[in-house]
């Protein structure tokens, strides 16, 4: 496939953070919770970029911690949309070293959810819920 004829991604957010281990944490990422992985650049040990997609859509960006201004490992907390709460819920619940912080359960707004910190330290949200209709334009 040419550049001209790949297909383009509508604009959307990427949440996008640092890991200590980013190979770890990717693996993790993948193995565990069910994130595809898309593209790792990679030096060595040194993770320059990844791209994980979501199965259901989205994705995320992270690379190796450097020593600069940007996100320090560990501070990211991120929502990921799952039509398939209990799924997920159990595939990393049965995984060893995973933290759950908030258990399943169904909040007042609507939806299905849980929470979790992964191996860097980072929160991870998994739910049903959409969000709001956006406002008319």
């Amino acid at each position: 496939m040419t550049e001209e004829t790949q297909p383009v991604r509508p604009p959307s957010v990427w949440p996008a953070f640092r890991a200590r281990d980013a190979a770890a944490l990717i693996d993790f990422l993948v193995d565990v919770v069910g994130f595809r992985r898309t593209a790792v650049f990679a030096d060595g040990d040194l993770v320059a970029h990844a791209q994980l997609d979501w199965p259901e859509g989205g994705a995320i960006m992270l690379g190796s911690h450097r020593d600069d201004d940007g996100p320090q490992p560990g501070t990211a907390a991120l929502y990921v949309v799952t039509d398939d709460v209990d799924t997920v819920h159990a595939r990393v619940s049965a995984a060893a070293g995973v933290r759950i912080t908030r258990p399943l359960n169904d909040p007042g707004y609507g939806g299905r959810e849980f929470s979790m910190r992964d191996p860097e330290g980072n929160h991870w949200s998994f739910g049903s819920y959409r969000g709001e209709p956006a406002p008319p334009a």
